[in-house]
């Protein structure tokens, strides 16, 4: 397909984690199973362990090499999403309460419009609002 970008990269990462946490699963089968001071599957538990740390080395290093390296963030348009964010009425719970953050969230979204830059009808509306432009910015 013309244009598609090929994300092998982040699945054998996910492949590496997925591998690793059946290792953590093996180590911690191993380590309940001991009895007394004698612990026989120490071989398990030393093996998995090892190969775990090695798969997620090699596996960051990859993806360090093939995908991570020489993104260069967009500044301006991660402002903008953090901006436009709903996310950010959560900081005005433990002001105002969460009923009436949430309160503020729905009407933002009904509305289409964001917390960063609300459209309240009039000005009356704004001073009458549990959040002043000041306020807003403090938080």
């Amino acid at each position: 397909m013309p244009g598609k970008v090929n994300p092998t990269q982040c699945e054998a990462l996910t492949m590496v984690c997925g591998q690793a946490m059946g290792n953590d699963v093996a180590v911690g089968f191993g380590g309940a199973s001991g009895n007394f001071e004698l612990n026989v599957y120490k071989p398990l538990i030393v093996s998995n362990v090892l190969r775990s740390i090695r798969l997620l080395a090699d596996a960051a290093e990859s993806f360090r090499e093939h995908c991570a390296e020489g993104i260069i963030p967009r500044v301006d348009r991660i402002a903008d999403h953090v901006g436009n964010s709903l996310m950010l009425v959560t900081a005005l719970a433990p002001h105002i309460g969460y009923d009436r953050a949430a309160e503020i969230a729905k009407r933002a979204h009904k509305d289409g419009t964001t917390f960063a830059r609300p459209r309240w009808p009039s000005a009356t509306s704004l001073r009458r609002s549990s959040i002043a432009a000041c306020a807003r910015r403090r938080w």
